[in-house]
């Protein structure tokens, strides 16, 4: 068994703590759907979050959804001139046997546009339309 990083990326409407919560609950809940991700096979979880947001740590999102002895950190992505505001990204680190090619990475609404060769659900740019 190897190690994988998963990457995803959503868009909270406001920096208020509900919508950090949600959207990372909906980021969260689509990564391991979209990959079969079992909870005790995630070795931990790195969270970032434009400067922007700052009313709540992306982390509680999991730890709401029972991710309580799973290892995770917040912090801040660097504040590039003209970058998407409102951004949490996320980068689940993930114990399987998948090869790298089968990892679906996630990249919900606004944050579609920081990957455009990746859509929800999708694997690259092969299988864009």
């Amino acid at each position: 068994m190897l190690c994988r990083g998963i990457r995803g990326a959503t868009v909270a409407p406001a920096n208020t703590r509900e919508a950090i919560i949600n959207a990372t609950k909906e980021l969260l809940m689509e990564i391991v759907s979209a990959n079969r991700v079992e909870l005790d096979n995630v070795a931990g979880v790195f969270f970032t979050t434009t400067n922007d947001l700052n009313a709540e740590f992306p982390a509680l999102a999991a730890r709401e959804l029972g991710w309580t002895d799973t290892a995770m950190l917040c912090g801040h992505e660097m504040a590039v001139p003209g970058s998407l505001p409102r951004v949490i990204r996320v980068m689940m680190l993930w114990n399987t046997n998948k090869p790298s090619s089968g990892i679906v990475h996630v990249y919900l609404h606004e944050a579609q546009s920081l990957r455009p060769e990746r859509r929800k659900g999708t694997t690259g740019a092969q299988d864009k339309q």
